[in-house]
């Protein structure tokens, strides 16, 4: 039914970055359950040039800005048709893909966020864009959305990922379980293959005492301690992963197509995130925006952040 179809804004800059985020979404979720909304944020001036726009010196000698916002407005229009046609090659009605074009107000990654908020389930973009040099390390629009933007799920593209096989990374905080329960909710329908993947909280074991090294014996009670808490966090996530399992399927998910995975504590959770995703070929990696230490910081969990640098030619989702 109409009202069953997920709204998806895709945000789009006319790069092959964003194209390909236009690909991997029409491709991830189902066509039949999905309406995209392609939106782009027409930056009719150069920002470095705004203020001399009323330089008639200025623009004599140099360019004609209105031949200038010509060509991009004609720039954009041709990749949002070029974007229709891939949607349509994948599935999708004419009707479930729609195009709106706005000319700049605020500012491209506060016109997006406003945009985003009108009841939007995921917000998808290229990792980098038109303007890759913005940000070494993560891409400045990007970035600005994925750190903002709270209430709605972004969805970050890099890289050509295969929209097939998913890792959620999970834990035993209400964030994780509702990225769970949202992954469930969009692929309804889908083929695709779910990992979820636990990697538990490293036990520091002590290497010296207050009275010097620490002695053999007092190492093998600590290794003994450090497996038993392993073993421990292995069977709370393991019922917790049961629990999601059979509630997954009372929503009609395949859950044949569902694997678990818990790994013991190691001190960097997000490089055995990221390390899983690459070795298993998952595409796409899902966090939820804070896990159970959300003192960690103010605006994303440690985790989460630091699996969005990893993940530089993945899809990663950030849910709330």
């Amino acid at each position: 039914m109409e009202s069953e179809k997920k709204r998806i804004l895709i945000a789009v800059d006319g790069s092959k970055q964003s194209f390909e985020a236009v690909r991997y979404a029409g491709l991830v979720l189902p066509a039949g359950r999905a309406k995209i909304t392609l939106f782009h944020i027409l930056n009719l001036i150069p920002e470095d040039f705004s203020d001399l726009r009323n330089s008639f010196e200025f623009l004599h000698r140099t360019v004609d800005f209105h031949t200038w916002e010509l060509q991009q407005r004609r720039s954009i229009e041709d990749f949002m048709e070029q974007s229709v046609r891939l949607l349509l090659s994948q599935g999708y009605s004419k009707d479930a893909v729609s195009i709106i074009i706005k000319d700049r107000k605020v500012g491209i990654a506060r016109d997006i966020m406003s945009e985003a908020s009108k009841g939007y389930e995921a917000l998808v973009l290229g990792r980098r864009g038109l303007s890759d040099l913005k940000g070494l390390l993560f891409g400045s629009i990007a970035n600005k959305l994925v750190s903002h933007l709270q209430q709605v799920p972004v969805w970050t593209v890099g890289g050509h990922p295969d929209p097939r096989k998913i890792l959620v990374a999970m834990d035993q905080s209400q964030g994780a379980l509702r990225a769970l329960e949202y992954v469930g909710e969009m692929l309804l329908g889908s083929r695709a293959e779910l990992l979820l993947f636990h990697v538990s909280r490293a036990m520091v074991v002590p290497r010296s005492g207050y009275d010097g090294p620490v002695l053999p014996q007092q190492e093998e009670y600590w290794f003994e301690k450090a497996q038993e808490h392993f073993k421990r966090a292995e069977q709370e996530m393991e019922a917790i992963f049961n629990q999601c399992i059979r509630s997954m399927k009372k929503k009609g998910i395949d859950v044949s197509r569902i694997h678990t995975k818990i790994v013991p504590g190691v001190f960097s959770r997000a490089g055995a995130i990221f390390g899983e995703a690459q070795e298993g070929g998952y595409g796409t990696i899902v966090v939820g925006r804070r896990g159970l230490s959300r003192v960690e910081e103010f605006v994303m969990g440690r985790v989460s952040s630091k699996v969005l640098q990893l993940a530089e030619d993945m899809a990663v989702w950030v849910i709330q």
